[in-house]
């Protein structure tokens, strides 16, 4: 039995979408039990869940808005449904943790109740973007850390790695680094320093690196993995939401328009509602907090009772396949590997990279 806590007050909507998906998800995961962390009142409302045989109610008093400053929400706020949440993992009532709120109060309560894994210094975002394989590649980080150095970008590659190799099923994912092109040469200081790292790693054993990689490839799925840092890769997700936003406007909107494009858009029709359905972001919902001593996953502020639906179900995989042993196994294997940037012998400098 899985158990997941839910942060039910979390988010633009708070209990009217977690709690929705917190049925869905229970009657397609029969084996997963869940922890409803928020004000009573608002949660025992769903007799539904409040009487469910897999459901608990855990109280917290207090939630933290998406407008709290970080801050607040780590001192202020001790009773949030946020950190509420994150504890029931602390105490191992629980084998993660979901909730929509404020990311950097997520990222932050996380990092002091959990602490980080040894041998990682900043924990890292890691979430999926459809690629045109049909399947998705893996992004990270995605706006926890905007300024890296090539030791952050080398322990991002060994997270990401640990988190594809449990979810997907495959246990040597292939990592790519973004760059503006594919040569070695090409790039800032970090970025190079960061593929001599990640050269290194690949020649012993550590990782699957197939090199350096450019933005477009992480649609076209040329890697498992695409590591950048925070800022380039939250650009990239909001510009992947923003496509699936305007694929199904174009949608709706062809069937507004004279009677001939609407025939067009009939015939057409299936086509394009299964493209729409392989980018729609809502279906990737789910971001890991990757790092922690403790599994925590971020969903969309934004998101729906469907979205969030996947973002427990996302919870619950990596919670059932291991992926937090994983990551100390892949950190643990990687230590005679320089964590701290410094060439191992037989390691060419960046200069000659």
């Amino acid at each position: 039995m899985i158990t997941v806590a839910v942060d039910c007050m979390g988010g633009d909507h708070g209990p009217s979408t977690t709690l929705p998906a917190c049925q869905a998800f229970l009657a397609s995961y029969p084996d997963a039990r869940l922890l409803l962390v928020g004000r009573p009142d608002a949660i025992g409302a769903v007799s539904a869940l409040a009487s469910h045989p897999r459901c608990e109610i855990v109280p917290a008093s207090e939630v933290v808005t998406m407008d709290d400053p970080v801050e607040v929400a780590l001192r202020r706020k001790k009773d949030s449904s946020m950190r509420v949440a994150i504890q029931q993992v602390k105490d191992g009532r629980a084998q993660a943790a979901v909730s929509a709120g404020n990311t950097g109060a997520l990222m932050a309560i996380a990092r002091y109740v959990l602490k980080t894994l040894d041998g990682i210094d900043r924990p890292a975002i890691a979430t999926q973007m459809p690629n045109a394989r049909g399947g998705a590649t893996t992004v990270l980080d995605l706006g926890a850390n905007v300024d890296c150095t090539a030791e952050h970008l080398f322990q991002f590659a060994l997270m990401g790695s640990a988190l594809v190799a449990a979810t997907a099923g495959r246990p040597s994912p292939s990592v790519g680094l973004l760059n503006v092109g594919e040569e070695v040469i090409k790039g800032s200081e970090v970025i190079k320093k960061a593929g001599v790292l990640l050269r290194a790693a690949g020649d012993q054993g550590s990782l699957n690196f197939i090199g350096n990689v450019e933005g477009d490839d992480i649609f076209k799925g040329t890697a498992d993995i695409v590591v950048c840092d925070g800022f380039v890769g939250n650009v990239a997700l909001k510009a992947s939401e923003g496509l699936a936003s305007m694929i199904g406007g174009f949608i709706k909107d062809e069937f507004s328009r004279s009677f001939w494009r609407k025939m067009a858009a009939i015939v057409a029709y299936p086509v394009l509602t299964s493209f729409k359905r392989r980018v729609d972001h809502r279906r990737y919902n789910g971001a890991a907090l990757l790092g922690l001593q403790g599994l925590v996953f971020k969903s969309h502020g934004s998101a729906d009772a469907f979205a969030f639906e996947h973002a427990l179900a996302r919870a619950y995989d990596a919670a059932h396949r291991g992926m937090l042993q994983n990551v100390k196994e892949r950190i643990a294997h990687a230590q005679p590997h320089p964590i701290d940037g410094t060439p191992a012998v037989g390691t060419p400098d960046a200069s000659n990279a």
